[in-house]
């Protein structure tokens, strides 16, 4: 989907949790169990997933060692790859499972691209700074229709909803249980922002009225 994330940034020292210090590389092994336990049976996978629509999102999917070995850095490497499960009410259909690819993030020329299709891309930064301004780089350069943080620190949210802002994107904070960050209802009638290349319009904008001003906003649970 449009609002499914592709680019997770993290520090690669790791990040604190209650349980203690998270390494890049477990927090990776972590992500991809997660994403095994939702896909791993193949009945449930199906239904979970849909079929793949064009030819272009499943060689993407199918070519995730590909993306990975492209990486200029050399730390470029499969942390989950993409599988086809069967669909026993439609057996042409070819659903694949989502990849998750570490990169570094010097490896620009593979994450500042869309991927379009199951890829997501684990890139390791210097520092939570270094995450966010990369994460305005690129959206102010390609787009994005929403984004997401994650963070026990309020300082670290505030600069993320600040990062937001300059990038033009909708952000979801800290939203975990039943709620999806493409649930992009949850933004009123807003389908984007209008406010970067991924999203130069909006369902249901004032632009009629006042065409200099958007409307950034930002969510997390009550």
């Amino acid at each position: 989907m449009c609002t499914t994330p592709q680019n997770v940034y993290l520090p690669r020292d790791g990040i604190s949790t209650d349980q203690g210090p998270l390494t890049f590389e477990d927090f990776g092994e972590r992500l991809a169990a997660a994403v095994q336990g939702l896909t791993a049976d193949d009945a449930r996978a199906v239904e979970l997933l849909g079929a793949t629509v064009n030819d272009g999102v499943r060689e993407r999917a199918a070519s995730v060692a590909d993306l990975a070995a492209s990486a200029g850095s050399g730390l470029g490497r499969v942390v989950l790859d993409s599988r086809s499960p069967e669909h026993a009410t439609y057996p042409d259909a070819v659903v694949r499972t989502p990849a998750l690819v570490a990169l570094d993030v010097r490896d620009e020329p593979v994450y500042r691209q869309e991927c379009f299709g199951p890829v997501a891309f684990l890139i390791g930064t210097d520092s939570t700074e270094q995450s966010l301004q990369t994460f305005v780089d690129t959206v102010q350069a390609h787009g994005a229709m929403t984004a997401a943080v994650y963070s026990s620190s309020p300082e670290v949210l505030d600069a993320a909803r600040d990062a937001a802002l300059r990038a033009g994107v909708s952000l979801s904070e800290n939203l975990t249980a039943q709620v999806y960050v493409n649930q992009t209802s949850a933004f009123s009638d807003y389908h984007g922002t209008g406010a970067n290349p991924a999203a130069n319009a909006a369902y249901v904008d004032a632009a009629f009225v006042a065409p200099r001003f958007r409307v950034i906003t930002t969510r997390r649970h009550a």
